[in-house]
């Protein structure tokens, strides 16, 4: 950028100091794209360095100071002039002055708190980034780099399983279970599906998983509802006495944690629903709400603290049962 095309044009980089050995992971963009951004757990340290390049060496380069910035902020799409930050630290790193050659500029931020999950959904995004500003009199040049934040759940072992009934009197009368009510996104859904009473044709039988995003708060409440898979269970007519097992494998879909009212901003929820398609295209539904959680794969050594103090806090917890990512309160009302 220069001064309508006269002045000194100077380019920025942010570099990470662990850049080789972070490891990346993918995330949906707002078009829906994939790529690779680098991965943090609440509690992490941040650090990196800016590069400033000056284009023109023999011309001097004027600013009213640099600075560092790591923000996270949410972002609800039909409210886009309006970011909530709910994370903003700052560093200074150079006071207004002048540069006739390029500069590197070191920068940390020691374990900073990430509450809370990247998410890029239909309506919100909340994202965390770093932002490098040198500060000029007509136009600022700003660099931005986006990282992604996973929430680590410690679990209490209490995990109850789900049973319900559903039917039409003098029709249909049939059984569910699920072995959990809360399940990490790799785990297995097992369950069984018993026939008590079978009056009408069923032709077919599925479970889909569907996330409800929610956002807003009053009379501007948007629900978005998305059906993430759909498993056959049945193709045929079942008799009485009839038991279905049923075997889902999550870690095949495109899930996040269950998100309970995310600085009052928005959740995402997941359930099990279970459909039955009669001979004449009535279809009948059960729904359950099942709360999903992330499972750490690989603790780092800089989180084993952390992970300890997570551990102690669900010692005795409630016995709601609810996941906890360190770092971030319980969700204590155990709403459904």
């Amino acid at each position: 950028m220069s001064f309508f095309g006269f002045g000194q044009s100077p380019e920025l980089e942010l570099v990470l100091s662990d850049a080789e050995s972070r490891r990346r992971v993918e995330h949906k963009t707002e078009e829906g794209k994939k790529e690779k951004y680098f991965l943090f757990y609440d509690g992490e340290t941040v650090s990196g360095r800016v590069v400033l390049t000056l284009k023109n060496p023999n011309k001097r380069l004027e600013h009213q100071g640099i600075k560092v910035e790591f923000i996270g902020q949410i972002e609800l799409y039909y409210d886009r002039g309006n970011h909530h930050e709910f994370v903003s630290l700052v560093k200074d790193l150079a006071r207004p002055g002048e540069f006739t050659q390029s500069q590197t500029f070191d920068f940390e931020f020691t374990h900073v708190e990430k509450p809370y999950e990247s998410y890029t959904g239909q309506n919100v995004k909340l994202r965390y980034f770093l932002r490098a500003t040198v500060s000029r009199r007509l136009n600022d040049v700003v660099k931005e780099m986006d990282i992604v934040v996973h929430t680590l759940s410690t679990y209490p072992e209490l995990n109850s399983s789900i049973k319900m009934e559903v039917g039409i009197e003098d029709c249909l009368h049939i059984e569910f279970e699920y072995n959990k009510s809360k399940y990490h996104l790799k785990d297995v859904i097992v369950g069984k599906i018993y026939f008590l009473l079978v009056r009408i044709k069923i032709k077919h039988m599925e479970i889909d998983i569907i996330k409800r995003e929610t956002t807003g708060t009053g009379p501007n409440v948007y629900h978005e509802n998305d059906t993430i898979a759909k498993y056959e269970i049945m193709d045929g007519a079942p008799v009485r006495g009839e038991s279905i097992p049923i075997r889902l494998f999550l870690a095949g879909y495109e899930l996040t944690p269950t998100m309970r009212d995310i600085n009052k901003k928005f959740s995402v929820r997941y359930y099990l629903n279970l459909v039955l398609i009669d001979e004449e295209e009535r279809r009948y539904f059960k729904q359950q709400e099942v709360v999903l959680w992330r499972k750490g794969d690989i603790v780092r050594k800089s989180m084993s603290h952390q992970a300890a103090i997570a551990s102690q806090r669900f010692e005795g917890s409630s016995a709601h049962g609810e996941p906890k990512a360190p770092g971030q309160p319980a969700d204590n009302n155990g709403r459904q």
